[in-house]
């Protein structure tokens, strides 16, 4: 009886010592083909950074303000960051509706929802005019009691907030920015966009410019009757007190506190600080590609993964995603891109290359929102057919060319765009409530009911 148990544990202990073998093989082969990986990854980092390394990539935290890309006009500091983030978010703002049964009900955010990446979570970010929420904005729709004139909708798909700091100039055109390459064009488009006139980057500007766009009124009035002219006294003490509660100070706590939004928490972001574990195997194939064959680096680099230039790539506009257009004229500019703003033939058609991280968070890409997923969209890259007859081919990009990548090499660079550029920590930037008690952040009927602040 006892030899029969010995025999019974001496065959269980046979078998866990060879399944430990096993594993222990397969183990060190994930890790070796894993170490083969970061190898030609961190070599592919120095040959397309001039030898700087995976520091080139890196993201700086959110509060290390001196590490952060800034206009020298409008330096940070933690005052200004945080009443940018309240105003971001404050649907008070909205006080300059066409339609007073939808004052108070929108906000920046409304357009830029930390639940969908700080991208639109629908096809058109919905300002004014709109109403619901849905899970992160994909159920914002128009408000069938107001009439269609009268709403606030983009005609064109909203960029995200993340990772701006890096960019000189605002929107897929780059029309918002008196500064650095808008400069031989700011006269010339004076009476179009006042603000650029002022000489502040991009994101100043868009702060400013945004706040009459998009019917918000921040003034000494709204600063007092909702709270926030302590904050204001904070952010700004060196402003005398008849321009400290203004549309221009908002523009440019709204823009301080935008220069924060950093997807610096990615799987990405962690692998480049040394956390090799970080990234799947199929994620780090992905980069690989992204840094090589793909060529997405040509366009897309530095540590936010884009850069400032423009590119035509054959897209179609939101009218071929069936979206709806109100302002025919505006819609006429926009679609143009940059040759729209700089009255240049030779930009027609051409936009600035967008932020790559949290793509997965919303499900309409391209500046016309014509493809619903991550994959479609570089699979459309990739193969270097137009979609849009409108654009001469004359006008696309050299860069925009079938590179002749398999099924299998798309799915991998579909792997790290989508996970591996990622950062699921967003909520941290987003204040927990706004002084007006208001909804966030819209505060209309359905997006109470959405969002559960009824």
């Amino acid at each position: 009886m006892c030899f029969h148990k010995n025999k019974k544990s001496y065959k269980k202990l046979s078998f866990l010592l060879l399944l430990s073998i096993i594993c222990s093989c397969a183990n060190e082969t994930y890790y070796e083909d894993a170490s083969n990986l970061d190898s030609e990854l961190i070599s592919l980092l120095n040959i397309n950074s001039n030898n700087q390394g995976a520091d080139f990539f890196i993201l700086p935290n959110s509060n290390d303000y001196l590490s952060i890309p800034q206009d020298p006009n409008n330096p940070l500091n933690t005052s200004k960051v945080e009443l940018g983030k309240m105003l971001v978010h404050e649907t008070a703002t909205g006080g300059n509706p066409k339609m007073e049964l939808a004052g108070n009900s929108y906000s920046c955010a409304s357009c830029h929802p930390v639940a969908a990446g700080f991208y639109s979570g629908n096809l058109q970010g919905i300002g004014e005019g709109g109403s619901g929420f849905g899970f992160n904005g994909n159920n914002r729709i128009m408000d069938g009691n107001m009439p269609i004139d009268s709403i606030d909708i983009l005609p064109i798909k909203v960029p995200s907030l993340l990772n701006v700091a890096y960019q000189d100039v605002m929107l897929w055109n780059g029309s918002l920015g008196g500064s650095g390459i808008n400069a031989p064009f700011v006269a010339q488009n004076a009476n179009a966009i006042p603000e650029n006139l002022l000489g502040y980057q991009g994101l100043e500007t868009q702060g400013m410019a945004g706040q009459t766009a998009h019917r918000l009124k921040i003034d000494e009035a709204f600063a007092i009757e909702y709270g926030y002219k302590d904050m204001f006294d904070a952010a700004f003490p060196d402003f005398a007190e008849s321009e400290r509660y203004t549309k221009v100070t908002a523009g440019l706590a709204i823009a301080a506190f935008n220069r924060t939004l950093l997807a610096n928490q990615s799987p990405w972001q962690n692998w480049l600080k040394g956390d090799y574990y970080e990234m799947s195997n199929q994620e780090k194939k992905g980069a690989i590609l992204f840094f090589d064959k793909a060529q997405c680096v040509n366009c897309h680099t530095g540590p936010a993964l884009k850069s400032n230039n423009f590119y035509a790539l054959g897209m179609g506009d939101i009218n071929h995603s069936n979206g709806t257009v109100i302002d025919q004229q505006d819609f006429e500019f926009k679609r143009l891109g940059r040759g729209g703003f700089t009255n240049n033939s030779n930009d027609n058609y051409k936009f600035k290359v967008p932020n790559l991280y949290n793509l997965k968070s919303n499900q309409f890409y391209g500046h016309g929102g014509t493809f619903n997923s991550i994959q479609e969209v570089i699979t459309y890259i990739v193969s270097g057919e137009k979609e849009n007859e409108l654009v001469p081919n004359s006008q696309l990009a050299p860069e925009f060319t079938n590179l002749n990548l398999t099924s299998q090499e798309i799915i991998d660079l579909t792997a790290f765009v989508e996970n591996a550029l990622f950062d699921p920590n967003l909520e941290r930037y987003v204040p927990t409530s706004v002084f007006s008690g208001n909804c966030i952040p819209n505060s209309d009927e359905q997006s109470q009911i959405d969002l559960g602040c009824n």
